[in-house]
């Protein structure tokens, strides 16, 4: 089977559900996107890697990146092999240099494994078939309004769907720029990750 090369075009906080978010992957040699509905904390634990943050004691995956290099165990290679009733099934696979192995994993943790060490992330060509949604700019617009989604790592609705008029404001949209940035430095240090991400969120979107 073929093997598609993936790279994290984005994390969006589901409008949808209380507590979801959106990870979304896409081919890098294609316009064709990945979306997996995974829970706060492992998008927190995503989220914390790719922006940078810098929490005052380690995550889990921060722990399990620790010990693996303590012990000399690389992380060479994260593949999102199967999917099934909408799941998605992945695994991750180590070396220590003289034994390879194949660890089964969540895809969110997998995700997160693979930000921290650097590791790239496949797909096979199948799995894009099924779930993979054409996207022709890095417009996250099709993430919203996505309903009737299962509180755990699925495929996303892909039936069109009608916009709601009436869009969710953002509980930090009325913050000036300085109160963004003095309250996600304090989220950090609170270690309120899911507080954190939203304030990134606003920030970014003023960016745009």
């Amino acid at each position: 089977m073929k093997k598609i090369k993936l790279d994290i075009v984005g994390l969006s906080y589901s409008q949808t559900q209380s507590g979801a978010y959106a990870l979304v992957l896409g081919e890098v040699s294609g316009n064709r996107r990945l979306p997996i509905i995974i829970g706060g904390f492992e998008a927190q634990a995503i989220a914390v890697q790719i922006e940078n943050m810098h929490p005052s004691r380690p995550l889990t995956h921060d722990l399990f990146k620790t010990f693996s290099d303590h012990f000399d165990i690389r992380l060479d290679e994260v593949l999102i092999y199967n999917l099934i009733d909408g799941i998605f099934f992945a695994k991750i696979f180590c070396s220590d240099g003289k034994k390879n192995i194949e660890i089964d994993s969540r895809t969110s943790d997998a995700v997160a494994l693979a930000v921290r060490f650097g590791t790239p992330i496949y797909t096979y060509d199948f799995i894009m078939d099924a779930a993979g949604i054409i996207i022709e700019s890095n417009d996250f617009a099709f993430l919203e309004n996505m309903d009737n989604i299962p509180p755990k790592e699925n495929t996303l609705h892909k039936e069109p769907v009608v916009p709601k008029k009436d869009k969710p404001q953002s509980p930090y949209s009325n913050f000036s720029d300085e109160q963004l940035e003095t309250n996600l430095k304090k989220a950090i240090e609170a270690e309120q990750y899911e507080t954190a991400a939203k304030i990134r969120d606003e920030i970014e979107r003023r960016k745009s």
